[in-house]
């Protein structure tokens, strides 16, 4: 009876953050009107896609008031997951970040918050600046900041980071037209925020960006986008890292700079590298398919790793190539191929060496949905797949789940060639990359301990690929 009374409160808790955070639609104002007018939504096989332009404010509230739904759910995926984790409420979260983030965000983002915010509390959603700022931030905050403040609390191992994404970019001699190819899957928490949105955003200064998001967010986040100064980029997170700066600039006000700002790869990664905090410590892989050139720029806290060249490649699958990253930085070792990241790299190996010359976005489809265990040498889908499924594995595949059936995989994939780039589009699927699907209800069922999840745990249906482009 006492775990039942306790799941009944549990439950009534995720009743009343529903509650919380709906409100009564506002009526807009002429100027938000006019707002509205310039942006537009619509959704394609799981994908929201988003168009937003103007000012920080007005493409803010574009995007709060156009996807206040999805907003709404994704706080509350966002508070449950934060407050299941580390014990510790949404509010003292959100105090602590606006006192630490605030002052270091500049200008124009600090405005397109606030637009988002408001936006959303027009659509119907009540919600702060500061949540939407805590929000951006949920992933340096609970991977990189919250584990150096457990320290503080008590002794004991502090939680890992999650190590998500697989991700190649490749060019030369390496792809089948000789100019750039990229490819990248999304690793995460089923229960996490849906990441389903791809947004067309429209700056009235810098560059015009093309991008995968989460609703409610002003970066990326899974991280894979094209510019209209002709880069491209990705990213895959460096795991075993420990590190975190609270008196830097928070890594999603970087990463937004960085995307709007720079023209070359170079003024990219400086702006990356500027104020750089340690949060969401990943390495990115960079494009520039006007100059055929690629890089990889690997950020840890201490050390950072950089290359580049016109005819090579670079892949990510969550372990850092630059030797003092590695070893100062991170307790991976590189050699284990029992753990997911290491089994991963080695299959981006076999992969790179087997198609060279060859590779293009048909390639780039496969790879990213590929089944191959390079631990178990044969096709076996789960952890240890660059196409990941945490849930099939009743061992686990390394630190992250690190338990078995663990409710975590691969939950998209997208791919480009430079042909697509300068046109400002890129083919995506939304859920498992490979195409399986995911039946929430079916998985709790067999694995009653994630009970935890039953309120925000969704399904993702098996989708086809689309492509998608700037200005739909």
């Amino acid at each position: 009876m006492p775990t039942l009374k306790l799941f009944a409160c549990f439950t009534a808790t995720l009743i009343a953050l529903a509650a919380s955070t709906v409100q009564a639609a506002q009526p807009l104002s002429s100027e938000q009107q006019a707002w509205i007018a310039k942006g537009k939504r619509f959704e394609r096989h799981g994908w929201i896609y988003l168009h937003i332009e103007g000012s920080p404010r007005a493409r803010g509230f574009q995007q709060g008031y156009l996807l206040a739904k999805e907003i709404a759910d994704g706080l509350r995926n966002t508070r449950v997951g934060w407050e299941h984790q580390s014990g510790m409420t949404w509010p003292w979260l959100v105090e602590r970040t606006t006192k630490m983030f605030v002052p270091k965000i500049d200008v124009e983002n600090l405005a397109e918050l606030e637009g988002i915010a408001e936006g959303a509390r027009a659509g119907g959603v009540k919600v702060s600046r500061d949540e939407i700022i805590a929000y951006n931030g949920i992933i340096e905050l609970s991977g990189y900041w919250w584990p150096t403040e457990l320290k503080k609390i008590k002794d004991g191992p502090t939680p890992p980071v999650k190590e998500s994404c697989s991700s190649f970019i490749a060019t030369g001699s390496w792809t089948k037209d000789g100019n750039v190819v990229l490819g990248h899957n999304t690793m995460s928490g089923y229960a996490d925020v849906f990441p389903n949105v791809i947004a067309d955003i429209v700056p009235e200064h810098g560059h015009r960006i093309f991008w995968q998001t989460c609703a409610g967010w002003i970066h990326s986040g899974m991280d894979f986008f094209i510019t209209d100064a002709g880069l491209v980029g990705s990213e895959t997170t460096i795991g075993g890292f420990d590190g975190f700066d609270t008196n830097g600039i928070p890594e999603f006000v970087r990463m937004r700079r960085a995307t709007q700002d720079a023209g070359s790869i170079d003024e990219w990664c400086e702006i990356m590298k500027r104020g750089n905090n340690g949060g969401y410590a990943n390495a990115w892989l960079i494009g520039d398919v006007n100059t055929k050139e690629i890089a990889r720029l690997e950020l840890g806290l201490k050390y950072v790793g950089f290359e580049r060249t016109r005819d090579g490649y670079f892949v990510g699958s969550n372990v850092a190539e630059d030797p003092k990253i590695l070893r100062f930085e991170t307790s991976v070792n590189e050699t284990d191929i029992r753990v997911s990241s290491i089994a991963r790299r080695v299959r981006w190996k076999q992969l790179m060496a087997k198609y060279r010359g060859q590779i293009d976005v048909p390639l780039a489809k496969k790879f990213e949905a590929d089944h191959y265990d390079s631990s178990l040498e044969k096709e076996h889908a789960g952890g240890r797949t660059l196409c990941g499924h945490f849930e099939l594995d009743r061992e686990p595949a390394g630190p992250w789940p690190g338990v078995p059936f663990g409710c975590a995989g691969t939950v998209d994939a997208k791919v480009l060639d430079a042909a697509m780039a300068k046109k400002m589009s890129f083919a995506a699927r939304w859920g498992s990359a490979c195409g399986k699907s995911f039946d929430a209800r079916k998985y709790l069922a067999a694995h009653p301990q994630f009970d935890w999840m039953k309120d925000i745990l969704h399904s993702r249906p098996s989708e086809p690929w689309a492509d998608f482009r700037a200005g739909e």
